[in-house]
This record gives C-alpha cells, sequence and structure tokens, in this order.
C-alpha cells in the first residue's frame, strides 16, 4: 500500500478535493482521485461503510458479459472483484463514516487498491462501479442487503477530468426460501410448499455464548422434519449439516428444500435434518471453541442439542446422530465429530479446509522460514485452480481480502478460530500481509489446537473406541483449492495408526462438482445419507426409490 503525505490524508478525510483528478505526493507518485456522491434518495440519513470502486477494461468486460448470456448481449450490469480472476478487476477501497446524503466525498484509488494503483493502469477506457459496504461484510456475503450501488459508468483511464459516482441504488435483502428461477426441477418445486411447511427456524439464545460475548447471541438454522413426520409417534436418526464458506441461515433453505424434495421422492431416507448456520461477522465459527470468536462447539454440543432433542422426535443417541458439510463446513464436521466422539456416529465431510497444517492449501507451515506466498525458488504457491490451470495465487487472494475488508475474508477467517488473541483484542496475524512470511509462534498455538491430524495422531488411543470406523471422508483430485493434499496427509496419519476410516478420492473433480453422479448434481449426499440411514437403522428394509447411475462404480474413488 502506498501513503500519501498528511496533508492530502487530512484533506481527504474531510472531502476537501472535490473536482480534484490527480494529486502529487511527497513521494513523487500521481494519485488518481474520483468522486462518489450519497444521493438523498438512497439514504435519508447519515451511514457509514467501506467505499469500494471497482474498475475493469470495458472491452474485457463486454465479452464476459457476451459470453455469459450465450451471446445475447454484452452489456456489463455490474462490475465486481472475482477470486477466480483475480487481477481482471481492480478495486480501491476507503473508510467512510457519518456520510450525510447529498455529500460527496474522494476516494484515492491509488492508496489502498488491488491489483494495482488505478493511475498504472493501461491508458484506455474502462467500466467502473461504486459500492458502499455498510455492513463490512464483502469479504464473505458480497454485495448484501443494505448495501449502496452506483450505476456502471463508462470512463477512459487516465481521467483528465473529474469522475463523479452516485450512489442511487440498494441491494434489497435475500430473503430465504427464494430461489432464482431454474434452480430447482420442476419436481422439486412441487414439493417447496411441503418442505416449508415442514422446516421450522432455530433461533436459541445460548448462556455459553451470552456469558463470552457479554451480550445475547443467537445460533441459527432450520430444522427439517420428514414426510410424515407430522402423523407419526417414532424418532429419527438426525444428520446436523452445515454450510462452507459464504452460507448462511437463508442459503440453508436451498440445502433443506433439496433433501425435503428427496425425502418425499424415496431418494433419501426418512430423517431429521438440523442445517446449522456457521456465518458470523468474523466468518465461519466452525463450531470450534475459540478465544476470539466463543464456545460455539461447547454451545452446540451441551445447549443446542439437548434443547432440541427436547423438542422433536430424534434418536437422542450417538447412534442416531450424524454429520455432514462441505469446505468450510467439511472442517467444521469432521472437527466436531473428532472433539466429541461419543457425542456423533459419524461425519461425512466433504473438500474439507486443511485437517493437516504440513499442507495448508500447498504450504507446509512447518517448514522452516515458511511463507505462504512464495516458496524457497521464489515461485508463487497457487490457490485457486480449475483443473491443471492456475487461477489464482495465494498472495492474490490475500491482498484482494485485505482491500475488500478486515472482516470475513477467508484468511481472516482461519485466524479468527485458530489464533491466539492478541494485545488489540484481535487475533494475531498467522501471516504478514506484506510479505507472506508466516509467523511460527502463532503457527505453534494452531497446531497444539486445531490441527486435527497431530490431534488424532496423539492422542488415537484414547479416542479410538468412541472415534474408529466414524471418519468419513470425500474429496475431488482437482479440488479448487488444493484441498485434497491435507486429505491425504490425514488419511496417512489415519492408515498409520491402523484406524478404520472411509476416503474417498474421486477422479478429477473439483470444489465444486463432487456431489455430481450422473445427471444428479447431489447424488453424493443422498448416497450418503443412505450409508448413514444403514448405521441408524441396521434392519430396516427400506431401500432408496430410485439411485444415480454409477452411485456404487466411479463415486467409490479410492479408499
Amino acid at each position: 500500500m502506498r501513503y500519501r503525505s498528511h496533508a492530502v490524508a487530512v484533506a481527504l478525510s474531510l472531502g476537501l478535493l472535490a473536482g480534484t483528478v490527480h494529486a502529487r505526493t511527497d513521494t513523487g507518485v500521481t494519485h488518481q482521485f474520483f468522486h462518489v456522491k450519497l444521493d438523498a434518495a438512497a439514504a435519508q440519513q447519515p451511514t457509514s461503510g467501506r467505499l469500494l470502486l471497482f474498475a475493469i477494461d470495458a472491452k474485457a468486460a463486454a465479452a464476459a458479459a457476451k459470453a455469459a448470456s450465450d451471446g445475447k448481449s454484452d452489456a456489463v450490469k455490474a462490475v465486481d472483484a472475482n477470486p477466480f480472476r483475480a487481477t481482471e478487476t481492480s478495486v480501491a477501497a476507503r473508510e467512510v463514516g457519518d456520510w450525510t446524503p447529498g455529500r460527496t466525498v474522494d476516494i484515492d484509488a491509488d492508496q489502498v487498491v488491488f491489483p494495482a494503483a488505478f493511475s498504472q493502469l493501461p491508458a484506455g477506457d474502462y467500466l467502473l462501479q461504486a459500492v458502499l459496504d455498510v455492513n463490512h461484510d464483502y469479504n464473505y456475503h458480497g454485495r448484501s442487503g443494505g448495501d449502496l450501488l452506483s450505476k456502471v459508468v463508462a470512463v477512459h483511464l487516465p481521467a483528465t477530468s473529474p469522475v463523479t459516482l452516485e450512489l442511487t441504488d440498494a441491494v434489497p435483502a435475500r430473503q430465504p426460501w427464494q430461489f432464482p428461477k431454474g434452480a430447482m426441477s420442476e419436481q422439486s418445486q412441487r414439493h417447496l410448499a411441503e418442505a416449508r411447511a415442514h422446516a421450522q427456524p432455530i433461533d436459541f439464545r445460548s448462556p455459553a455464548l451470552d456469558a463470552f460475548w457479554g451480550r445475547p447471541i443467537a445460533m441459527r438454522g432450520w430444522v427439517l422434519t420428514p414426510p410424515g413426520y407430522e402423523a407419526g409417534n417414532q424418532r429419527y436418526p438426525t444428520v446436523y449439516a452445515t454450510h462452507g464458506y459464504g452460507g448462511d441461515a437463508t442459503t440453508l433453505t436451498a440445502s433443506a428444500a433439496m433433501v425435503y424434495a428427496s425425502m418425499a421422492e424415496g431418494q433419501m431416507p426418512p430423517m431429521i435434518w438440523v442445517f446449522l448456520d456457521e456465518s458470523s461477522p468474523t466468518g465461519t465459527h466452525e463450531f470450534a471453541d475459540s478465544v476470539n470468536n466463543g464456545p460455539w462447539g461447547r454451545a452446540l454440543t451441551t445447549e443446542l442439542i439437548p434443547h432440541l432433542e427436547s423438542q422433536y422426535r430424534m434418536d437422542g443417541k450417538s447412534t442416531g446422530r450424524f454429520l455432514s458439510g462441505h469446505s468450510s463446513g467439511g472442517w467444521a464436521t469432521l472437527w466436531l465429530q473428532t472433539r466429541y466422539p461419543k457425542i456423533f456416529g459419524g461425519t461425512w465431510s466433504t473438500s474439507p479446509d486443511p485437517s493437516d497444517f504440513h499442507d495448508f492449501t500447498g504450504v507446509d507451515l512447518y517448514a522452516p522460514n515458511a511463507n505462504v506466498y512464495r516458496r524457497a525458488d521464489g515461485s508463487a504457491y497457487p490457490l485457486v485452480r480449475d483443473h491443471a490451470k492456475v487461477l489464482g495465487t495465494f498472495e492474490q487472494f490475500a491482498r484482494m481480502e485485505s482491500v475488500l475488508g478486515g472482516y470475513g475474508g477467508q484468511m481472516a477467517s482461519f485466524e479468527w478460530v485458530f489464533s491466539p488473541r492478541g494485545e488489540d483484542g484481535r487475533p494475531e496475524p498467522m501471516f504478514n500481509r506484506e510479505t507472506g512470511a508466516v509467523d511460527p509462534a502463532v503457527v505453534a498455538y494452531w497446531r497444539d489446537h486445531y490441527d486435527i491430524a497431530r490431534r488424532l495422531q496423539q492422542e488415537w488411543p484414547q479416542l479410538k473406541p468412541d472415534l474408529d470406523g466414524k471418519i468419513h471422508l470425500a474429496v475431488g483430485t482437482a479440488d479448487t483449492f488444493y484441498l485434497d493434499g491435507a486429505a491425504h496427509r490425514l488419511k496417512a496419519v489415519l492408515d498409520g495408526l491402523h484406524a478404520r476410516s472411509d476416503f474417498r478420492f474421486l477422479p478429477d473433480r473439483t470444489h465444486f462438482d463432487l456431489y455430481v453422479i450422473g445427471k444428479d448434481r447431489q447424488g453424493l449426499l443422498k448416497q450418503f445419507s443412505w450409508e448413514m440411514y444403514a448405521l441408524a437403522r441396521p434392519d430396516s428394509k427400506l431401500k432408496p426409490a430410485t439411485m444415480p447411475a454409477d452411485a456404487e462404480g466411479k463415486q467409490a474413488g479410492s479408499h
């Protein structure tokens, strides 16, 4: 990041640079400034947030829009950052407080910026859009309810006359049970009304979390009962499922709708599903007890689960409690199973975040002089790929996250869960955001508290009676975020302990198509549900009405 002279900084904070296009700092660098006005119709009272300004090459944006619309239109409706095309869009940021409607503020597009200062962009035509992130959750949710947007504006850079963008539109809040057209099959749509009737919201006040934060904290999610639940009196096995990074209670309704439709159609067995929201202002709390986020694991296992079992006809024993989650949810459910092996009867975790910190998306955090940006030979560590094609590096991802905001980013989220608390009350950073250098003292804390593979290796004699055979893990060999590496290491640790486990490495599958079996995008989850049911009801004669082709073949992978 470049730092302006004190005079320029004061002028910007007071909004005194109106009409300015460039300003030269005491370092001799000429900065590019843009004006952003808060429209009185968009905000009726003073507001605050993180002001973001996005810029993309106009031709590239039009080509992408045309490709996305199958050649029907090259109109660009939004300009936004994309971690899968990290350097395509430039973004500048500044914090704004007490912004009154009608007032114009300036943003220095050369100071807090990724991937490069706007003044250094090649001369040409660009599309710009401004966003005020009022909830400071852009890293996690992107544009979410209440954020303010400008129209997309075409400009030539470098600008030679003042450019003003006006925040005129508010992003509507997302609503549960409302899905984009085409998101569900026609058959599933017919079951949607029934699913909503069988889904009850969770809004549970946790005494443990209240005490930690000193204010009311709610645990949220949904309890989904199976078809016919209201007419009977039998108890049901229960699946505790959670989402990946970026999800929340609202997005979980799509999973609930899919699961209910699958049970109604006989593709999944009748079970109660508890969809747990693991989102927070700091990212995902992973249902891990943390000095930064609070005792989420204890709150779940000693407060919420007993409460739910008193309200619903759940089995109430470990052989009827199962876990399922993908990505960050995969790590959370793997953690819960290994941390509380007596409570749960098995986890089916898919593409989990790193469970062995010898391979943290490809980086050995324990190596001498470890650096998450660069290997010893100076080459960049990749972080995002499409099979063999690298789409983004660890450094690009981290720097983009820093510009978008200090809260809720994936890297910051790991630190809020895993790191010790610093003197400033925030978690200690695991790595230096400027250089990528790893802090070995912080990593030592991560190792001692949250390295799942290490914990299993050290405590297996005590854990084995309650945990052996309960770990089920699936990941693609082409995982988008290189998460197959840590899974291989975890399997090696368990194999070395002669533990019973179930690992499936699905050939050429990525982070996003792992569940596909044949034409069924959720085929793997359906297969998992029958495996759970067989453990809970070993004498049951119930069989799936239909199962996707290859369910016992290609999807079996490597065990």
